[in-house]
């Protein structure tokens, strides 16, 4: 934080991924949504926290804004997987202290609408409110362009040297945790383990299904094996990642593109699978984790396709076999609560988070990047600015 003669605290210069227009063609290296530019970043106001970016992860949701698939308000500073360290505070925060590392979690959570009250806080309604406006939970933004303000990506704006966001959107970490690894646990691993824990429950010797092998995808095939699935098969189009998920244990895989691919996980799973996750953000990939699922069993869904696209279901087979189809968001977490869990259990070796590290690249190769995980070359690249 700059502070002037008298005191004040001023605006700082920050190099931040902007992007002004959705829908650009590939490759991405060519038309470059992104444009990585010095912006001014205001200094936190009550309840917010300055940010130093040590390692963000480029994710599918923002793979979704740059091309359109999910319209964000624009011009916006894109980035919501990240780790840090704290650099400044803003007025009212008193349980954290400069230096400090902390992970972003992009639903901030205001811990006094009905859901939050409830224990739901990645339903929280003002977060979700500030989310869609571009602002952060306080209300307004924090980052500017020759004057024009800049919106926030998820209350986060991630790619950049720093950020300032909602201390509702931090959790702190222990400082050994090296960053890369641990910004994975933002959205990644609390969304794909959470699916598995929290939305579905997963018991020991459940047969579970993952379909859609993203970093989410391959985080809940890790979540599983933790709470004990079995079997639990892996299903997508890449045999790289089908190769990479056969790595993490006990995983048997099913190519999506094979015609008889239903039927393929129904015979693993001795009929169906008790509960199947759907982490690709397709209708089509939502369609197939259906049919692959029991009598009694449950679909989950943690992908997010465009706005319009909907799924058409039997309702008779719906009512008559007792199916179950739930959403998942963030892994319906409680962050503080779950972040720490889930590294207690990557220390212990029974989430190998790093193995969803595809590699580490620099902030102005990010449009590169994009374009080889729109092309499904990597799991998780991260960005270290």
């Amino acid at each position: 934080m700059t502070i002037d003669d008298e005191g004040l605290t001023m605006a700082v210069e920050t190099r931040a991924a902007v992007l002004s227009s959705m829908g650009a063609a590939r490759p991405y290296a060519d038309s470059r949504p992104l444009s990585v530019q010095t912006v001014a970043l205001e200094p936190p106001g009550r309840g917010e926290v300055q940010v130093a970016i040590r390692a963000a992860g480029l994710c599918h949701s923002d793979l979704s804004v740059i091309n359109g698939d999910r319209p964000r308000p624009l011009p916006m500073a894109l980035g919501h997987e990240a780790a840090g360290v704290v650099e400044a505070l803003g007025p009212g925060v008193d349980d954290l202290t400069i230096g400090d590392h902390v992970v972003m979690v992009f639903m901030p959570s205001c811990g006094h609408c009905d859901p939050c009250a409830g224990g739901r806080p990645a339903l929280c309604d003002p977060g979700a409110a500030a989310n869609g406006r571009g602002e952060l939970l306080g209300g307004g933004r924090r980052l500017f362009r020759e004057g024009e303000a800049l919106n926030h990506h998820l209350g986060c704006s991630a790619f950049a040297d720093r950020a300032v966001v909602s201390r509702r959107s931090l959790v702190r970490i222990d400082p050994d945790l090296p960053f890369e690894i641990a910004a994975l646990f933002g959205c990644a691993v609390l969304t794909g383990v959470g699916a598995v824990v929290n939305t579905a429950g997963v018991k020991a010797g459940q047969a579970v299904v993952v379909v859609g092998l993203g970093g989410v995808g391959l985080a809940s095939v890790l979540g599983a094996l933790a709470c004990g699935a079995a079997p639990v098969v892996a299903v997508d189009l890449s045999e790289d990642k089908l190769a990479l998920a056969r790595t993490l244990g006990p995983v048997r895989t099913v190519n999506a593109a094979d015609p008889d691919a239903v039927e393929q996980v129904r015979a693993l799973t001795n009929g169906g699978a008790d509960i199947a996750f759907e982490m690709a953000g397709s209708v089509r990939a939502l369609e197939a984790a259906w049919k692959m699922t029991r009598r009694g069993g449950t679909t989950v869904t943690a992908g997010l396709p465009p706005p319009d696209a909907a799924l058409a279901v039997n309702v008779v087979s719906l009512v008559g076999e007792e199916r179950t189809l739930k959403g998942s968001y963030i892994g319906t977490c409680v962050p503080s609560r779950d972040i720490p869990r889930y590294v207690a259990l990557y220390r212990d070796g029974r989430l190998p988070v790093d193995r969803l590290l595809s590699g580490v690249i620099a902030l102005d190769d990010i449009n590169a990047g994009f374009d080889r995980l729109a092309a499904g070359e990597v799991v998780r690249l991260v960005v270290r600015p």
